[in-house]
């Protein structure tokens, strides 16, 4: 999902080799997660873009959402496997581009719209993904990105029973190193949003979602039934903001200034 050791942050999943198609979402029967996540992308998306980015999206899960509303569509991923998956899925239709998220290969001022779904978990150094995305936006552009929350109820139960040491109410990223060997880090939506605003976006919609991400809920009520359940509660518990994932529209400014980053 990242890249260069020498320049940047530490890889965290490398799904290079790896068929996250079939062993993350089709084997591990992941249809409601699936469904939240496009419920939420069609409410938040533009209707029509010139030109569109899907940051680390992977083999394209969710190039269906937007290939309809987009003139031109590009898939950027880490990942050649995934890449290559997209490619054999969607031909010309979705242009691929690899490389490293901390140091975007597109101008400044490229996309319309862009999105980042499933992918902050994987980032260390969220502040310099932000001020790469918001680089990369055309003034006036939207960003739909979905952040790996590590303020939800689970982890303050777990907390409050003393199950895990990890504090869900401080801002400090969370990284969970019980679930991978390198750890998957969680953010705290105060904290994310600090970071987009000092990249500069301002924030223009949230969405709480994958609501009912539970096993157990699955069995009981079925993925139909959680999924007309997550309609309604989409907007109703964003004010909230302790669902699995929080879905952020954000938007560069009419008369951006040009974005300061580091040499």
């Amino acid at each position: 999902m990242t890249t260069s050791k020498k320049t940047s942050p530490k890889v965290v999943s490398d799904y290079n080799g790896y068929d996250y198609k079939k062993i993350f979402w089709e084997d591990a029967d992941r249809r409601y997660e699936d469904l939240a996540d496009r419920l939420a992308i069609r409410k938040l998306l533009p209707e029509h873009m010139e030109t569109f980015v899907d940051i680390a999206g992977g083999y394209g899960r969710l190039a269906d959402e937007y290939l309809p509303r987009a003139a031109s569509a590009t898939l950027f991923d880490y990942s050649k496997t995934e890449l290559a998956q997209a490619r054999e899925i969607y031909g010309d239709r979705l242009q691929t581009k690899a490389g490293d998220i901390y140091s975007l290969p597109f101008k400044d001022n490229s996309f319309d719209a862009l999105m980042m779904v499933r992918a902050t978990h994987h980032f260390a150094d969220m502040q310099k993904v932000s001020d790469q995305l918001y680089r990369i936006l055309r003034p006036g552009g939207v960003a739909v990105i979905e952040v790996a929350n590590k303020r939800t109820l689970p982890k303050m139960f777990r907390y409050w029973t003393k199950k895990s040491d990890i504090n869900p109410f401080t801002l400090e990223p969370a990284c969970l190193k019980d679930l991978n060997a390198d750890g998957f880090y969680n953010y705290h939506p105060k904290y994310m949003e600090m970071i987009f605003r000092q990249s500069g976006f301002q924030i223009e919609k949230v969405l709480s979602v994958s609501n009912f991400r539970s096993a157990k809920l699955k069995r009981i009520f079925g993925t139909k039934n959680l999924v007309r359940l997550e309609k309604a509660a989409q907007g109703a518990l964003a004010p909230i903001r302790f669902a699995p994932s929080i879905y952020y529209r954000l938007r560069k400014p009419t008369h951006a200034p040009a974005p300061k980053l580091p040499e």
